[in-house]
């Protein structure tokens, strides 16, 4: 097995007590919370597997509030997130689910406020990694190891095109990119993870573009 860096074998810095419950957990709420765009008012946590059954003890209640709160890994405010959460008005509840799932630390999170909700799949890979599966009913693979936008679309001819060749225009390198939609014609989402962050201007552009519907972008 190979290592990009030597984080991936002594994990990140983070607060514990695991790096799969603790610090991956927090990722996939800051994901959640990222892709809202906003902190929400409220949250229903949906823990599967492993996550189910330790999750008050390995501290994955405190992480995924956390993250919803827009706290790192390594935030010591963590421990206290949910008292925290509880303090700004925000309504969460935690659900231990058994329904079978293909990865053990597995959590569906849905957020919302006055103005819109949100649903994702995240699990924990180990060594403080998450990966996004799905939002909105959309399959998708997200690491959130690297900067990304999310865009969904009509499902429509040169949707595709008029948003990469802005991103080409402002010399922004496509690292990995797909594409999913749930039936031909309907809406579609793009997935593309870039080498460095997009900044305010070109997401304004790319709101513009053709058969553009909605953006949202997760920052390294």
């Amino acid at each position: 097995m190979k290592y990009k860096s030597v984080f991936d074998i002594i994990g990140p810095v983070m607060v514990g007590p695991s790096s799969s419950h603790t610090a991956g957990a927090a990722r996939i709420g800051r994901a959640a919370r990222n892709l809202f765009g906003r902190e929400p008012a409220w949250a229903e946590i949906h823990l599967y597997g492993s996550f189910a059954k330790t999750y008050k003890g390995h501290g994955t209640d405190v992480a995924i509030v956390g993250g919803l709160l827009d706290y790192d890994t390594d935030d010591q405010r963590i421990g206290k997130s949910i008292q925290t959460a509880e303090k700004k008005g925000m309504k969460v509840s935690f659900h231990e689910d058994e329904a079978a799932t293909e990865h053990p630390n597995t959590a569906r999170i849905k957020i919302g406020d006055g103005e819109g909700d949100l649903e994702l799949v995240g699990i924990s890979i180990g060594g403080g990694k998450a990966e996004i599966t799905e939002l909105n009913g959309f399959e998708l693979h997200l690491s959130g190891n690297h900067p990304a936008i999310l865009v969904m679309h009509n499902d429509r001819h040169g949707a595709i095109a008029s948003v990469t060749q802005i991103l080409a225009k402002h010399e922004i390198n496509i690292g990995r990119m797909e594409v999913s939609r749930k039936d031909i014609g309907k809406e579609a989402l793009m997935v593309i993870e870039v080498d460095q962050n997009v900044e305010d201007n070109v997401m304004r552009e790319l709101e513009n573009a053709s058969h553009i519907l909605q953006l949202s972008k997760i920052v390294d």
